[in-house]
């Protein structure tokens, strides 16, 4: 029976004695026995009740057997649903809640804590620990593993995904079979990945990039993988010897670039640097091409849509851009419901394959963001130049508005991330007696401290215009970032909300 995703990603690990995943401390499993796990878990799976539509929570840590849930899940027709493994119990209560899951998998330890609210939400606990043990592996080893899974249709949900709540709750973003299996084949051939390939492999797995990017592809094209549980330098760098494709977030490649050991010569055999999740500065992608003579291939893509765009494999990768619209995706920019000239700054609409098929229980707010005619509207605002290539300025939720203008934070950004003592900036605006809103900036110090604030001032004078000038200034040792690197902004004018509170309209 079809079951695509299953029949794509899992089905042809089957009898293969061939290594699979490279486990940090020198483990291995190979892909007949990841196949043996997700089919002892699809079984133990079913022996929960789980029925095809319903949702199978996992908030645990990083391991293959975590990885296998996945497959098993798909296998018996269900929905997966995994969660950042820092939520707390009171945000796993709305999850939960929203989700109504049949089972939550957890970890061993949190099993206690998070008991009650998976029990008020009619929700099975089982779980499952960062080494493979926890009660749904004693249920898994006691079963004949599922041999057929259950049949699915390309537009039946495989996976929810909540985005990253920075305003208003969190939204469930419905992804099908076709949308996952759609990007991974197109995303696979378009960066060249190959049975021959080995992926090195330390995100996250509860998150697009490291599951549906990195895994998906993976698992398509037949690879091996470095599974690393998480980003630890001394793992990667050692591990580098032995993939030859990375997946990351920028701060993988600013932390790979403070360390001597990143050589030319370390990664003469590498074929491919891969960033996304959040902005790539364009100081990092020349600062790595100077050190090691590679060009990271930046792209953009949400948790509603996967993949959208990419920096091409052959072809110009043009540093501060995220290249262009992926085969059979279509990408505009729009601005006061009309598309924007070449140069000007729009909110990017996609429409494809890929784009999701709405938000889990939130009818107004998928019929908000996604139109009827499929075009969805990310939120992001862009430029577009003249060869295709889309620049990410930030999100509309971001943009600054000041005295009756419009400032754009990242053209700011780009100027402070340029000087002297400044490792990097986020530019919010704040509430102003005066203008309604003030740019304000926070920067973090560089290594060698700093920055010198006159100086930064005297810098910013001489390149942008007054209205864009921040009107106040803060110093920190690091930006607040989530687990996928983003800059937290929402955070950020939250604590900078007061910024001007003193001051009188002048």
């Amino acid at each position: 029976m079809p079951n695509p995703l299953f029949d794509a990603l899992f089905a042809p690990l089957r009898g293969q004695d061939r290594p699979l995943l490279h486990l940090a401390g020198g483990g291995q499993v190979t892909a007949a026995e990841f196949a043996e796990c997700v089919g002892r878990i699809a079984a133990a799976l079913k022996a929960l009740g789980v029925e095809p539509g319903d949702r199978v929570a996992a908030q645990v840590a990083k391991s293959p057997e975590a990885l296998a849930l996945y497959g098993a899940t798909v296998a018996v027709g269900a929905v997966f649903l995994p969660l950042n493994t820092g939520y707390t119990a009171a945000e796993l209560d709305y999850f939960i809640g929203n989700a109504t899951p049949r089972v939550a998998v957890v970890d061993p330890a949190q099993a206690e804590a998070l008991g009650p609210v998976c029990a008020a939400h009619a929700a099975q606990i089982v779980s499952l620990s960062a080494t493979g043990t926890g009660s749904l592996m004693d249920l898994a080893s006691a079963q004949e593993p599922l041999r057929v899974p259950v049949d699915r249709a390309g537009d039946d949900l495989a996976a929810i995904l909540y985005t990253s709540g920075t305003t208003g709750r969190s939204k469930g973003a419905m992804l099908s079979h076709d949308n996952l299996l759609s990007n991974a084949e197109v995303l696979a051939d378009l960066w060249r990945f190959t049975k021959e390939d080995v992926l090195l492999h330390a995100l996250p797995i509860f998150h697009t990039h490291g599951l549906f990017v990195a895994s998906n592809v993976s698992l398509l094209t037949g690879g091996q993988m470095v599974f690393l549980p998480g980003f630890d330098l001394d793992a990667v760098v050692e591990a580098l010897g032995q993939s030859t494709v990375m997946m990351g977030v920028p701060t993988f490649y600013t932390r790979l670039l403070d360390d001597p050991r990143l050589t030319r010569e370390g990664v003469a055999h590498m074929r491919l640097f891969i960033s996304g999740s959040a902005p790539l500065l364009s100081e990092t992608h020349i600062a790595f091409e100077a050190r090691t003579g590679l060009r990271i291939l930046e792209r953009y893509g949400m948790t509603e849509t996967n993949m959208n765009t990419s920096n091409p494999y052959d072809g110009e990768r043009r540093a501060g851009t995220v290249g262009l619209p992926l085969p059979g995706v279509e990408l505009r920019l729009m601005a006061e419901g009309r598309p924007v000239a070449e140069g000007e700054v729009g909110v990017i609409e996609v429409r494809g394959p890929n784009v999701f098929r709405g938000y889990w229980q939130m009818p107004d707010k998928t019929a908000e963001d996604l139109r009827p005619d499929g075009w969805f509207i990310t939120g992001d605002l862009a430029t577009r130049d003249a060869d295709g290539y889309v620049t990410i300025v930030g999100r509309a939720k971001d943009l600054v508005i000041t005295g009756g203008f419009n400032v754009y934070p990242k053209e700011v950004e780009e100027v402070l991330d340029s000087l002297p003592g400044v490792a990097e900036s986020a530019v919010i605006g704040v509430p102003h007696p005066d203008f309604g809103e003030a740019v304000f900036a926070v920067l973090a110090r560089g290594r060698d401290g700093g920055p010198d604030l006159d100086a930064v001032r005297a810098a910013v004078a001489q390149r942008l215009a007054k209205f864009k000038h921040p009107k106040g200034y803060a110093v920190v040792d690091a930006l607040p970032r989530n687990t996928m690197g983003k800059v937290q902004k929402a955070a950020l004018r939250q604590s900078h909300a007061d910024a001007f509170r003193g001051d009188q309209p002048s």
